[in-house]
């Protein structure tokens, strides 16, 4: 099996730094925002601008969120009332088994395909997204 390609050598270190930091800022506002950040901003960043593999992107992406998942912009939704505690925690342990089964999944699919596989993901839910909100102002 081959080693996962590393981020990009050309760059200096504060710059592959600032990098990071500028990504993980950006996911952070969009995922206060609109509750995405992992999938949607940093996987395709870390791939993109920074030089990683699908899946180093997707096992970066995944360890980042381990444990401070939002943690700030859940507490004021929790604060506002905006919070299923019951919810929460029965999508947290799907989310786990989820999560185990897709990386089994991921490692037996070559980085190409589950490149191709995630854009048209992105996509879909894109369409999907953007119908909706026509149909609810009444445009379709």
């Amino acid at each position: 099996m081959a080693r996962p390609r590393r981020p990009r050598q050309d760059r200096a270190v504060p710059d592959a730094h600032l990098l990071l930091v500028t990504i993980g800022l950006t996911a952070g506002v969009l995922s206060g925002l609109f509750g995405i950040g992992g999938g949607v901003v940093i996987v395709p960043a870390l791939v993109y601008l920074a030089g990683f593999d699908q899946r180093l992107a997707a096992g970066t992406s995944l360890a980042v969120l381990l444990a401070p998942v939002g943690l700030g912009a859940v507490l004021e939704y929790y604060r506002n009332g905006n919070v299923d505690l019951r919810a929460a925690v029965v999508l947290a342990v799907s989310l786990a088994a989820g999560a185990m089964l897709g990386a089994v999944l991921a490692s037996e699919v070559t980085g190409t395909y589950l490149r191709l596989a995630f854009g048209l993901f992105v996509l879909l839910l894109g369409f999907y997204l953007v119908l909706g909100a026509c149909r609810q102002l009444g445009w379709i």
